[in-house]
């Protein structure tokens, strides 16, 4: 590859018509310009420069290299001025994965904080289950997995940061008992239950551990669309506490469930993933989120 160092050199020799001057611009001794200007010759296999009296003059090659060599610096000059806005940290790209729980009531807080810090932002999301979004965390494919704990990969960094309480949800007339339903109960109601990933595994193992078997009447892939339904009247539901802090719940009867079921949430990513600016303000605002 030609060295820019080599393509300097060369451009203010002929500016300048002097070595001499060349070094004193670029701030080198005489010999290091020379010597920069051979590796040049050498590397192309031809003369660049020829003296005619005092002065140091282009070739005909080096008289038609002269503007490719201007062109290559005026563009590595235009790179450097772009990426300038990245290392001042204003701009940037973040990629998260992100379960749809979360999706929808944990990360636009987060995204609108981390937007308000560094308007210049781009984030983009990609719905998916944990063990999807960990595939497409190793392919480089997302940069950040919101996904609900446990997750595994030697390559994987993980880090808890958010508690999410299960919660029964019931229709709003429906008698709740006192201190919240076990798995006795509910096993007795029409259950209509999350329909696969962690969540729905968490939950089988809380009613596994009271030995009991549940039998959901029905199984759905939004969560959104179970809540429509047991607010309708047509059964009752253990969902994520996460999923029921905003909107759509008036119709809802919820209650924590005994014994007390959570699930964590944690964001994961690449051991050897660079933490640019715009993807710690991210995870920094997904630490920062409260859980009220």
């Amino acid at each position: 590859m030609l060295n820019l160092d080599h393509l300097y050199a060369f451009i203010s020799v002929v500016d300048l018509g002097s070595f001499t001057a060349a070094a004193e611009k670029i701030g080198l001794t005489q010999p290091a310009v020379s010597l920069q200007v051979k590796l040049l010759e050498k590397r192309l296999g031809i003369r660049l420069i020829e003296r005619v009296g005092r002065r140091a003059l282009p070739s005909q090659a080096g008289t038609e290299l002269l503007s490719y060599a201007r062109r290559v610096l005026e563009e590595c000059a235009s790179a450097e001025l772009a990426m300038a806005p990245y290392k001042q940290g204003v701009v940037g790209r973040v990629r998260i994965g992100s379960g749809g729980t979360a999706s929808i009531h944990l990360l636009p807080r987060a995204i609108a904080a981390a937007k308000k810090r560094m308007p210049g932002l781009d984030i983009m999301v990609r719905i998916g289950n944990t063990d999807q979004l960990l595939r497409d965390l190793e392919a480089n494919v997302i940069d950040l997995a919101v996904v609900t704990l446990p997750a595994s990969g030697r390559s994987l960094e993980i880090e808890p940061f958010y508690e999410d309480e299960f919660l029964a949800v019931a229709p709003k007339n429906s008698r709740m008992p006192q201190g919240g339903p076990d798995a006795d109960f509910l096993n007795g109601k029409t259950l209509l239950l999350y329909e696969g990933g962690n969540t729905r595994r968490t939950t089988n193992a809380w009613f596994e551990a009271a030995a009991v078997k549940n039998k959901p009447a029905m199984e759905f892939g939004s969560v959104e669309a179970i809540k429509e339904l047991v607010a309708a009247g047509v059964g009752w539901s253990v969902l994520p506490g996460l999923a029921l802090k905003r909107g759509g719940t008036t119709a809802l009867l919820t209650s924590p469930v005994k014994p007390k079921l959570v699930r964590q949430l944690g964001m994961v990513v690449r051991r050897d993933k660079h933490l640019t600016k715009g993807l710690n303000e991210v995870m920094q605002c997904l630490r920062d989120q409260d859980h009220t």
